[in-house]
């Protein structure tokens, strides 16, 4: 994000730096990540204590035993990654701290974008509540 002559120009970009792939992070994130859920998604997180290349590390995924066909599941994967890469920056914004996430599609059905961006706004403003809860005790 860039500041010039006073306005605010967002960063609607999602770099590979931003992707979590290491399998011994997402190994983790489920052993001892926590979660939230906004129907059809749900948000498993975890605060990470050393820093890392990018300031929150991002995957999406969708179970195989609520889509067989892999095109559908590409399909509702990118639609997650967008979704999220247009809403981000109420996170980078709002909180302070390296995470890794891991957004997972739990309906049964296809869903249409605006259903899946209407979902992630609503995760990661619950995620907002709970990390400032977390702050405050």
């Amino acid at each position: 994000m860039k500041k010039a002559d006073n306005l605010v120009e967002h960063s609607f970009s999602f770099p590979k730096k931003e992707k979590l792939k290491s399998k011994k992070l997402i190994e983790q994130l489920f052993k001892e990540g926590r979660h939230l859920s906004g129907y059809p998604l749900k948000l498993l997180y975890l605060k990470l204590d050393s820093p890392v290349d990018g300031r929150i590390k991002t995957g999406v995924a969708v179970p195989k035993k609520n889509f067989k066909s892999a095109v559908k599941r590409n399909r509702i994967k990118r639609l997650l990654r967008e979704s999220y890469r247009l809403n981000k920056e109420v996170v980078f914004n709002n909180s302070e701290g390296n995470f890794a996430f891991l957004i997972l599609y739990l309906g049964k059905e296809m869903p249409s974008f605006p259903t899946i961006e209407k979902s992630m706004k609503k995760t990661l403003q619950k995620f907002l509540k709970k990390t400032d809860n977390a702050k405050d005790d």
